[in-house]
């Protein structure tokens, strides 16, 4: 086998990897499924900006309140209560310090990053499903 073959090999996306692109590509698309695409709209959001920006690009983009509906059906509890939290606090955040609504977005954040893989486990679950 020759370096370029190696590499080849090396680099080579196993199957599962190949469905999950295609999952986000379908994503991107707007061709993507319920709960997926709220699922993965989240999840992308969070990881960009933190819940405040999720929730207001979101709000500005779309009817926040039945995307965080979808969201509450699938996502595992310490997820979907952390989820209400935030989504209590922005709905509220004009009633709120401003001090006292950053620091509960920073922990809604934190405690999605410490679980973020239970979100992960369902794209993928859901990714595994999709022919290429």
């Amino acid at each position: 086998m020759g370096v370029f073959d190696a590499f080849k090999k090396k680099n080579e996306l196993t199957l599962s990897q190949q469905k999950e692109n295609r999952m986000w590509d379908l994503w991107v698309e707007g061709k993507s499924v319920s709960p997926y695409t709220e699922l993965m709209t989240y999840e992308s959001e969070v990881n960009n900006g933190g819940h405040l920006q999720y929730f207001d690009n979101t709000a500005n983009c779309h009817d926040l309140e039945a995307a965080v509906n979808v969201l509450f059906s699938v996502l595992p509890e310490i997820l979907r209560e952390n989820l209400r939290r935030g989504y209590e606090a922005f709905c509220a955040q004009e009633e709120i310090d401003d001090d006292v609504i950053d620091d509960l977005f920073d922990e809604c954040d934190d405690v999605f990053w410490e679980n973020e893989q239970l979100l992960m486990d369902i794209l993928q679950e859901y990714a595994e499903s999709l022919t290429l």
